[in-house]
């Protein structure tokens, strides 16, 4: 198979980044007001043009790079600099996102006379919605005013909306003069000999009256509450080293990227958004999976996952936000079809996973880290999940949850697979609402079991007994309903009618790592997830190849999500199924070789690894660098360790099992409670491997797990 290398995801668009903001130029660096290019301040574009001319003609840049997370270079040239006498001159554009956007002009020149150049930037805006910027669609329209300061030397567009109030400035900071006509600024620029001149174009929007700076125009972090996290997590986030490169390198990639991905939330700083360039808001499923999987890195991330979603809870019964008492936050965010009430965003709950998903974090950051202060802190939220999977998440009481949508703006599908087709029978016709699926069982039975330790731990040991007593029935009632001896795997869902939803998929992986299957069914279960029409060879598709149903390029029927790799291995390593583990891990650090940095994308395509794909292909709308694709690197590692923290005993249990592929790694930086230090790793003959720790006195346990031991 031919070697291919450095895919890029989006090829025509470069993006950077800080916090609930985001640049999107083309691959030259500019912002052309093509497609979804512009600067977006939290989920509003507020620029959609920044045309810079010189002498009338637009720059064409030789190169343009990324410089960290949150800034962009470009040199285009002005004057040939191959011609004698000498007279080359270049333009440097540097561009700077903090909560507002500083670019930063530079002529520089390298001729021996005097050049005289016209600089002309042009500016417009739309305050459109990030939804309405990806789509192409307008769903709110007002009328954009532009007016000029002579004296500031600035320029605003306001947003005539009777319900919005929107507008961003642009300052011109130069000594010279500026001129100004029809939305156009001009600048005279003259440059000595061997000198250089330049000038910043200072873009700060303004929302609900109040303004959001420009940063320094400078590659150090801007010092805002984004740039902090960022900076934290980059200290905290473990370093991992192996002879196997490709792991390596995913690895580092990984973690620089879940560190670019802060949200600057202050309630919680370095929880991290979904993904880049679209989605700069807040999802509660996304900021907790990928903290979890990420906690062999750092704990902070899960911490402030916790604290962020803790706070946003819900509190009432709101039919257009599909809320309720108790019920975790599906998404939310700023732009203007939320603020309008056009969709119900701004504070969304339609999403049954993220309040079990909570409470089985919280357990999992309790054994890393034994932070009973946190866990106390948000104690109150986790009372009133179970409240509401108690109350609400079941409404007809036939002891399974079952999503169904009220608002007429909402998500159809209310599972982890959340797309509008996902959820289809084996015809291949979609299944109507209410659907009982089957991985909202596992998170549940889970959710019991961790919370049942998270109250134990708090004193109250009574209703621990309670919540684990609720967790074996359902466990026993679970593979009664929805297994599927004929497939091997369990059913996707309950249809409204309680029938099986008979769709071979990836649910089973989510299962696996809740531990809800039983040990004796675990490894019919793995293989079935790696068989054939399942597995890619780049990873697991989520709906089977042979169903009536499977598109590769789909969102949810037959494509290959990153993150479920690492849910998969992690439960894979739980029942000590270690071949298809070694599967998993090697397609996953595979696809990830093929793109640019190792960075894996939010969804490859189905399509098989062979001759005649030489690579997968990707979703087309896919986010890259995306969050919980970035921990699942993390989680695998994790998984072929087998680790298990004990924060309060100072222990980790382990049980590794390395395949030949990578004899041995190297992890500086560990944190588990108190203790931070290295662990290296060398595989054995036999396939295990030793594992030292060294630095601060931490017990290490060699020890399979109960699930493996009874298979």
């Amino acid at each position: 198979m031919n070697r291919v290398r450095d895919v890029r995801v989006r090829p025509d668009l470069l993006y950077v980044s800080s916090g609930w903001n985001v640049l999107i130029t083309d691959v030259h660096g500019r912002v052309a007001g093509i497609g979804s290019q512009g600067f977006y301040a939290k989920n509003t574009r507020v620029l959609t043009r920044e045309r810079i001319t010189v002498d009338g003609e637009e720059p064409q840049a030789f190169t343009t790079a990324k410089v960290g997370a949150h800034a962009l270079m470009s040199y285009a040239k002005l004057v040939d600099g191959e011609t004698l006498p000498r007279r080359g001159v270049y333009l440097l554009v540097e561009r700077f996102v903090g909560e507002g956007l500083r670019t930063r002009l530079t002529v520089q020149s390298y001729s021996d006379v005097k050049q005289h150049f016209d600089l002309g930037i042009e500016l417009d805006a739309d305050f459109s919605d990030t939804e309405e910027a990806e789509s192409g669609t307008r769903q709110q329209h007002g009328q954009v005013v532009d007016s000029w300061d002579d004296r500031a030397k600035r320029m605003r567009l306001d947003y005539r909306h009777p319900q919005l109030q929107l507008a961003v400035t642009t300052t011109v900071e130069t000594p010279g003069e500026v001129s100004y006509r029809d939305g156009i600024l001009g600048v005279d620029l003259v440059v000595a000999p061997g000198s250089f001149v330049g000038l910043d174009l200072v873009t700060e929007p303004w929302i609900d009256g109040i303004r959001l700076p420009a940063p320094r125009a400078t590659y150090a972090e801007p010092d805002d509450v984004a740039a902090r996290a960022r900076s934290r997590l980059r200290r905290e986030f473990a370093t991992l080293h192996s002879t196997n490169v490709d792991v390596a390198t995913a690895w580092q990639s990984a973690v620089s990227d879940l560190a670019s991905l802060a949200l600057g939330e202050r309630s919680g700083p370095t929880a991290p958004i979904a993904g880049l360039p679209i989605y700069q808001q807040i999802f509660g499923r996304d900021t907790l999976t990928t903290g979890w999987q990420s906690l062999l890195a750092g704990p902070t991330m899960l911490r402030d996952a916790l604290l962020l979603n803790a706070e946003h809870i819900g509190r009432t019964i709101d039919d257009w936000r599909d809320e309720e008492p108790g019920k975790m936050v599906h998404q939310a965010r700023h732009g203007p079809l939320s603020k309008l009430d056009i969709n119900p965003f701004s504070g969304y709950y339609g999403d049954w996973s993220t309040s079990p998903d909570f409470l089985i974090f919280l357990g999992q950051y309790l054994a890393w880290t034994g932070d009973l202060d946190t866990v106390r802190h948000v104690l109150p939220a986790a009372r009133q999940a179970l409240d509401w999977l108690r109350r609400y998440a079941d409404p007809d009481r036939d002891g399974f949850i079952e999503y169904e949508t009220r608002s007429e703006r909402g998500v159809k599908n209310q599972g982890w697979k959340y797309s509008a087709t996902a959820i289809v029978d084996q015809d291949g016709v979609s299944v109507k609402n209410p659907i009982a699926s089957s991985e909202l069982q596992g998170y549940h039975y889970a959710a019991l079991r961790y919370a049942a330790l998270t109250f134990t731990a708090c004193g109250d040991r009574v209703f621990a007994a309670q919540l684990v007593a609720r967790a074996g029935r359902l466990r026993r009632r679970f593979h009664r309903t929805f297994w599927m001896p004929e497939h091997g795997c369990y059913a996707q869902a309950l249809g409204p009618d309680k029938q099986q939803v008979r769709s071979v998929n990836s649910n089973d992986a989510q299962l696996l790592a809740t531990g809800i299957v039983p040990s004796a069914l675990a490894s019919t279960v793995a293989r079935r997830m790696l068989a054939p029409d399942m597995f890619s060879g780049w990873g697991m598709r989520t709906l089977s190849a042979e169903h009536p149903a499977y598109d590769p390029f789909s969102y949810h029927r037959g494509s290959v999500w990153p993150v479920e790799a690492g849910t998969l291995a992690i439960g894979l390593a739980r029942y000590g199924c270690w071949d298809e583990l070694h599967r998993i891990a090697e397609a996953t650090f595979a696809a990830a070789s093929l793109f640019e940095g190792h960075r894996l994308p939010e969804v490859l395509s189905g399509l098989p690894r062979d001759d005649a794909h030489p690579h997968p292909g990707v979703y087309p709308d896919s986010c890259s660098p995306q969050a919980w694709s970035a921990s699942a690197i993390i989680a695998i590692i994790q998984s072929l360790l087998v680790l298990r923290p004990v924060a309060p005993l100072r222990t980790i249990v382990v049980d590794p099992h390395l395949p030949q592929w990578l004899p041995d790694f190297t992890i500086e930086g560990v944190h588990v409670g108190t203790a931070t230090f290295d662990l290296a790793v060398r595989r054995t003959r036999n396939g295990g491997a030793t594992v030292k720790a060294r630095g601060d006195h931490v017990t290490v346990v060699h020890q399979p797990t109960l699930q493996s031991r009874r298979r």
